[in-house]
């Protein structure tokens, strides 16, 4: 005889919880958020808590199903590291607009980054795919076998001592 003892399944719902973050616009539809560095987009592996969703959920605004049970509402994402707005659908019709806007590319993106050194040229396009790294998963690569596309321009808007501040357009929206 085998015995087996499973573990009760785990709600992959996120719960509300009171975590501070600010919202730029709000409407019937959709709410814009100023999403800040270290503050995780939604629950996935390893950080089931402690999200925007979650902090979404904690101020009562309601977010639309059609993204599934561990990401409702979310259309994008900005990394961990990474702050700026957010748009979050609170219905499905507006979830499902916004998302054929973002892969028409309608929306367009653009970042303020501050960069060691000078670019050479000061202005450009990188055109290369991206992938997860063989060697460090949890780190993009060009030399990834399952790369996709992957479109990025900078301006350099100031040049400053060992640094530069960079105006960056995410043509593609994969990380560079």
């Amino acid at each position: 005889d085998i015995e087996v003892d499973l573990p009760a399944p785990v709600d992959a719902t996120p719960a509300p919880e009171t975590i501070p973050v600010e919202v730029v616009h709000e409407d019937d539809d959709l709410v814009v958020v100023m999403k800040p560095a270290g503050l995780v987009v939604h629950p996935g592996h390893g950080q089931r808590s402690g999200t925007l969703v979650n902090a979404l959920l904690g101020r009562g605004i309601p977010l639309a199903p059609a993204a599934g049970s561990e990401r409702p509402g979310i259309v994008h994402r900005l990394d961990r590291g990474t702050s700026g707005l957010l748009v979050v659908a609170k219905t499905d019709a507006a979830h499902k607009a916004l998302a054929a806007a973002f892969a028409r590319r309608d929306v367009k993106k653009t970042y303020a980054a501050l960069v060691w050194g000078h670019p050479d040229p000061a202005e450009g396009t990188i055109d290369r795919a991206i992938g997860r790294s063989r060697s460090e998963p949890t780190k993009m690569s060009v030399t990834a076998r399952r790369a996709r596309s992957a479109v990025t321009s900078y301006r350099t808007a100031e040049r400053l001592p060992g640094f530069a501040l960079l105006d960056v357009d995410l043509v593609t929206g994969r990380t560079h």
